[in-house]
């Protein structure tokens, strides 16, 4: 058939995972953009932070957007697989299964369709379909997500033995102006001071 039900999964997943790298690339959708989730990264122990922030950000746009358009769906599964197994161990999996407490279910469940789209293949409605280069079925769906998993697991080990990234030095506090004294007070203040026999400070 055409598979119009998996071209809308692949759409509905793609939507999130496009909109997900756009928000670490430029901000968009409430996103941190490339600064503030480096910061996040680095503190994830994924350093260097920004280089992880950018390198998941072009993945999930990247590879939703392979996925959209079912080419190299395989290749998109596992880099999106990766991503988001790499979300689970870091952020989610102390967290516990459920998203309302911080838990992995979401990230579960797009791994799961990734894997029924890869399993079942993009169907006709695909630019694999159209190349004739579609590759599906439980042995090439299994491999991409053990290849998702094993990138996963290599990002994170590079990201945790890269050094610390050294403290940024905090700038020296402005000194505070004196505030600003018309002349005629500064006058009347050295002539009451000579009036009381002190010296004036001209």
């Amino acid at each position: 058939g055409m598979g119009l039900g998996i071209a809308a999964l692949r759409l509905v997943v793609c939507g999130l995972f496009v909109g997900h790298g756009l928000q670490k690339l430029k901000g968009w959708f409430g996103g941190h953009g490339p600064e503030r989730t480096g910061e996040m990264f680095d503190g994830l122990g994924l350093r260097p932070g920004r280089h992880h922030a950018t390198a998941a950000g072009v993945a999930e746009t990247a590879g939703g957007a392979l996925l959209a358009t079912g080419l190299l769906t395989p290749v998109a599964g596992s880099v999106l697989t990766g991503t988001m197994a790499t979300a689970i161990r870091k952020v989610h999996a102390p967290k516990g299964v459920w998203s309302t407490q911080g838990g992995y279910e979401c990230n579960l469940t797009l791994i799961a369709a990734i894997f029924a789209v890869v399993d079942t293949g993009p169907r006709r409605l695909s630019l694999d379909s159209a190349l004739g280069i579609e590759g599906s079925g439980l042995a090439v769906a299994l491999a991409q997500l053990a290849a998702g998993l094993a990138g996963s697991a290599a990002v994170i080990a590079l990201g945790e033995r890269a050094p610390e990234p050294e403290p940024q030095p905090q700038p020296a506090p402005a000194a505070e102006a004196e505030p600003y004294r018309p002349r005629f007070v500064e006058r009347a203040d050295a002539a009451r001071a000579e009036h009381d026999g002190e010296p004036a400070n001209r």
